[in-house]
């Protein structure tokens, strides 16, 4: 990497060297220079930022002034949960680099996605890329420069390689791989630092170690629930039975393999093959009688927490069985003798052997993780976390033959490790509040951490929140008479605006009742959130949106908390006039739920677990549905909430501390609110580039 320019460095002392815009927006200046301080220490920053402030261009400028201030050469990770933004850190890299001097080198960036949707070929039994099959390795090597070089000219978008890839007859996904150790800034997903079999395949084969890494998690309010997903399986007596046949199958290839060549590494791995497989197959006949046990305690539409030890001790059982049938010490295909893992090795040997199997699917189309890795990533978590009480096995009775979902509870196990690796980490998003309980769910070092809520420039004025002070959601208070109040709010909403109107609730029989069932006036069009919507349905949302208020037409949006048309999609150019979010979504009582409040007043209190895992989630699915239809400083879009509830104590406190309310104690006052804010505020349409 080309050393830095020290006069240039000291002739910008004064101004932020990696800035997007002009000139800093209020409140961007603050935050670069918290991150830059912190980061520049290889600590961390968790950054409340509100949209308008522009996060993504100040997490940029800190990062890349620190990373290039540092002696050995330093990535910057950028990493979201939405491919959607992958397009906006590459945008904002862009001008980035159209603004520095002509003495700085430009930024170089390569973007990755999933390697399902950059390698057209991937070989369903080895996991090898076959997308060049038959052509020569030096024409290989030349179209791989080719592509390498048309990446680092310029910030490119992933659908600009998988074209450009496409026409010289490469692997995108092995290109961007092998093109990163020469990049400034990766933009991926979060399981490439966060989920350990992906880290542990992805970033060595890139070149691109965490110690010499700036991590900036965008979205960041994602990241315990994303880490908790991804640890998060089940496992039935199918699934073992599956995961035997698979240990069969891959047993025979093994078999073969020695044959031809037995070496001691072969042949070792035969031998833990074949003690898993009928270790595995004892256990699925212990397990089929255990399922019919809790089948016989359990209701039908109710759940059942399982004991770590009743889970472990089954297996135990079967690896004692096996080990009594074949002895201690049992004679391996060389004629040598070899010992059973120890008790406390089990485990840990069975998690190792099942994720070394390779099996051919069934089609070109199945990609999905084999069964034997499956029960293998199980038993490493009960290995790893089972002397814990961050591990929670729920059995539910649900389906043929029921289930069983093994959940980490606590995702800053996960984290911790990564971050105390990592030469320093930004975490932030629009709704990261507070940004404390962040800090603390993800373990980040308390010695090395700062954490800031940065106030919206432009809130109070352009994105007033209005409380139906007469309606609620809470069960015990529903009815006719309360539903009608809760649908004029809305429909003096709906005069009011010129424009679209989201609405989002709890759930989706919430909605039906609520809304769907309802006639609302002057609405052209009422569209539903839909399950099995794509991608691409996704996207011509917002331009049907568009297109009806251009026309004069009023669409009615209709979504539920938490899905994605209240955080996946971007709603820009003023797509949205006003959001209505009816009621609050905590979480219903479950197994899950209750475990997961027990652990947290296990590490954070008693005064905490609730606000950690009831209060606060809740509040945070408002705030994300309410920053729906803020996408730029030159938006403006009015909030209903609609339960009086969220002014009580309990939930006022969960919201930005600059957030101001007023009620509205009936539809009559929502109307003349509405009326006079959309006739006094209108969209600064100057303001859409900046």
């Amino acid at each position: 990497m080309p050393p830095m320019n020290e006069a240039l460095n000291g002739a910008r002392s004064s101004k932020t060297p990696f800035l997007a815009h002009p000139q800093p927006r209020p409140g961007q200046s603050e935050m670069i220079a918290d991150a830059t301080l912190a980061l520049s220490e290889r600590g961390f920053h968790v950054a409340a930022a509100p949209t308008g402030i522009g996060k993504t261009a100040a997490a940029l400028a800190a990062a890349v002034e620190v990373a290039r201030q540092r002696s050995v050469r330093t990535h910057v990770l950028f990493l979201t949960g939405r491919q959607s933004q992958h397009k906006i850190v590459v945008d904002t890299v862009r001008k980035i680099n159209a603004n520095l001097p002509g003495e700085d080198y430009p930024l170089r960036v390569v973007d990755v996605i999933g390697r399902e949707s950059m390698c057209e070929v991937l070989d369903p039994f080895t996991g090898r890329c076959m997308c060049e099959t038959g052509s020569e390795e030096a024409t290989k090597f030349e179209r791989k420069e080719s592509l390498k070089s048309f990446i680092l000219h310029q910030p490119r978008h992933v659908e600009e390689t998988l074209v450009r890839a496409k026409s010289v007859g490469v692997c995108a996904w092995q290109t961007c791989r092998s093109t990163v150790k020469e990049a400034d800034i990766l933009v991926c997903d979060y399981n490439h630092v966060f989920a350990e079999q992906v880290r542990e395949s992805s970033l060595p084969a890139m070149g691109v170690t965490l110690q010499n890494s700036l991590i900036i998690i965008d979205e960041a309010h994602n990241l315990p629930d994303r880490i908790r997903m991804t640890m998060e399986r089940v496992i039935t007596p199918t699934i073992v039975r599956n995961a035997a046949m698979e240990l069969e199958e891959h047993m025979g290839n093994l078999e073969n393999a020695v044959k031809r060549d037995p070496s001691p590494s072969t042949t070792q791995l035969l031998e833990a093959v074949r003690w898993s497989f009928e270790v595995i197959k004892a256990y699925r006949a212990k397990l089929t009688a255990r399922f019919s046990t809790y089948h016989e305690t359990t209701p039908e539409e109710e759940e059942l927490r399982v004991e770590i030890d009743d889970f472990t001790g089954l297996l135990h059982t079967a690896c004692d069985e096996v080990e009594g049938l074949t002895g201690q010490m049992r004679i391996s295909t060389t004629g040598e003798t070899t010992q059973h893992p120890a008790k406390e090795d089990r485990l840990a040997q069975l998690a190792s052997t099942l994720f070394t199997v390779q099996v051919e699917a069934e089609s070109d189309e199945e990609t999905s993780e084999p069964d034997a890795h499956r029960v293998g990533h199980i038993l490493q978590s009960v290995h790893r976390f089972g002397q814990t009480t961050a591990l929670c096995i729920v059995f539910s009775p649900k389906g043929r033959e029921g289930k069983l979902t093994m959940h980490l509870l606590d995702p800053g196990l996960v984290s911790k490790p990564v971050f105390e690796q990592s030469g320093g980490s930004l975490l932030m998003s629009g709704t990261l509040y507070p940004p404390e309980m962040y800090a603390h769910l993800l373990a980040l070092p308390a010695n090395n951490t700062t954490t800031k809520a940065y106030p919206s420039p432009f809130a109070a004025k352009r994105r007033p929140v209005v409380v139906g002070s007469n309606v609620t959601t809470k069960y015990t208070e529903r009815g006719a008479s309360n539903t009608q109040h809760i649908r004029n709010h809305i429909q003096g909403l709906i005069d009011a605006s010129p424009g679209n109107v989201a609405i989002f609730a709890p759930s989706y029989a919430m909605l039906n009742e609520i809304v769907l069932d309802a006639n609302f006036k002057g609405v052209r069009q009422v569209m539903k959130e839909d399950r099995d919507w794509t991608k691409n349905d996704l996207d011509k949302i917002v331009d049907r949106l568009l297109e009806q208020k251009a026309a004069g037409g009023k669409v009615l949006l209709a979504g539920v908390f938490g899905a994605r048309l209240s955080e996946g999609v971007d709603y820009h150019s003023g797509a949205l006039d006003a959001v209505v979010c009816i009621g609050i979504p905590n979480s219903p009582p479950s197994v899950l739920s209750k475990a997961l409040k027990s652990y947290a007043e296990e590490r954070f209190g008693r005064n905490l677990a609730w606000r950690y895992t009831v209060s606060q989630p809740a509040i945070n699915s408002i705030l994300q549905a309410m920053g729906r239809p803020i996408r730029s400083v030159a938006d403006r879009a009015l909030v209903l909430l609609l339960d009086r509830r969220v002014t009580d104590r309990t939930y006022t406190k969960c919201f930005p501390a600059d957030l101001r309310m007023y009620e509205a104690e009936n539809s009559e006052a929502t109307h003349r609110f509405a009326r006079r804010f959309f006739a006094k505020v209108e969209r600064d349409e100057t303001l859409e580039h900046e």
